[in-house]
């Protein structure tokens, strides 16, 4: 006897059997995806560095791994983190997740109490040759490795956008502090943390305080790194930065002589008048105004000279007997300071050999 298959029956069930299949289609794939980051999570660049503070749990973690676009799916690297018993493990201090690294690894490493790292401290003043060479003598990065991930446009900061060409184009970006440096930190990385350190000091309100003075972010770097070359203390740079933007308002030229010693690459005790002649966009005593560029990396004391400096009416200064720099209004004021009636130093104090005038 023949059993009839009722089309009505089949139709019944068509439907729902194929809507099953598509949401089993798509929860594999969506797990196939979610795995995929678990296992192995892409991160642009190679890898991220992240600060773990003392006493943060798991959430505050997986917030943090989520916003550095290290991993995307949080509630997945949670419930790695429980099943895996990591709760409560997690370790303070700095951690380099790096590309490929899968959930279990990462989750491994802000557990580990004692991660391998490098406390270097990069002093103000310093340029972008003198931390290179500390970075490498104390074996966290090669020299060459640093220079050649000195490239602007792969870094995303306002303050690198627009800059002028140069030689050391990222002179005074780089910010002087003490970094916890990770064992493995690659160079851009490094040049990162410095850029990023930069960026959370200078203020949103200091890039309107610029505008108000009419100048570029550059140009107050650069008047903040001669004034961290110049000044003899933090009581002086504001009147230091006084002096040089009433030299700049008056059409004088700066007359620096860390401007030349930059050029030079060395710190000449006493400079020649050939030394002063030089043909660089970084001599002052050639072009009037500032630099072409930041003769070295400032700190923020410097940064804040630079953007707020003192009402004075000198036009001179000069190092004095105890170690402070006299401050003049006249030229004649000045070799009075100097005490001689012919000069050998020039605006700042720094010795000029068989110097004939500092009147310009």
């Amino acid at each position: 006897m023949a059993v009839k298959v009722s089309e009505t029956g089949y139709g019944k069930w068509k439907v729902p059997v194929i809507i099953i299949a598509a949401i089993v289609v798509l929860v594999v794939t969506f797990a196939g995806i979610m795995m995929s980051d678990s296992l192995g999570v892409s991160i642009e660049g190679g890898s991220k560095r992240i600060e773990i503070a003392e006493g943060v749990g798991v959430s505050s973690v997986v917030q943090a791994l989520k916003e550095e676009g290290i991993i995307k799916y949080p509630f997945l690297f949670r419930i790695q983190s429980k099943m895996g018993g990591y709760d409560g493990k997690i370790q303070p201090g700095a951690a380099v997740i790096k590309s490929g690294m899968s959930y279990n690894q990462i989750l491994d490493l802000i557990i580990t109490p004692s991660r391998e790292s490098v406390k270097i401290t990069i002093p103000e003043g310093y340029e972008i040759k003198q931390i290179a060479q500390k970075f490498d003598e104390a074996g966290i990065v090669d020299w060459r490795d640093f220079y050649a991930a000195l490239n602007p446009e792969d870094y995303d900061y306002q303050f690198l956008k627009n800059l002028p060409q140069r030689d050391g184009v990222m002179e005074g970006y780089l910010f002087p502090a003490t970094y916890e440096i990770p064992n493995g930190m690659s160079a851009h990385d490094i040049i990162d943390l410095m850029l990023s350190a930069f960026d959370s000091q200078f203020k949103s309100e200091y890039y309107s305080r610029a505008q108000e003075m009419n100048l570029t972010v550059d140009e107050i770097v650069t008047m903040a790194s001669i004034i961290e070359r110049e000044a003899g203390g933090d009581s002086e740079r504001a009147k230091v930065a006084g002096v040089f933007y009433n030299r700049r308002n008056t059409g004088m030229k700066f007359q620096s002589c860390a401007t030349v010693q930059y050029i030079l690459g060395e710190r000449k005790p006493v400079l020649s008048i050939a030394d002063t002649q030089i043909d660089s966009p970084y001599n002052t005593y050639i072009y009037p105004g500032f630099p072409i560029g930041p003769i070295c990396n400032p700190g923020m004391e410097s940064i804040r000279a630079a953007l707020y400096p003192e009402e004075t009416d000198a036009y001179y200064f000069v190092l004095g007997k105890d170690g402070t720099h006299v401050f003049s209004t006249t030229y004649e004021e000045h070799l009075a300071a100097m005490g001689a009636s012919d000069p050998t130093m020039s605006v700042d104090g720094s010795a000029i050999e068989n110097q004939d005038s500092m009147k310009q």
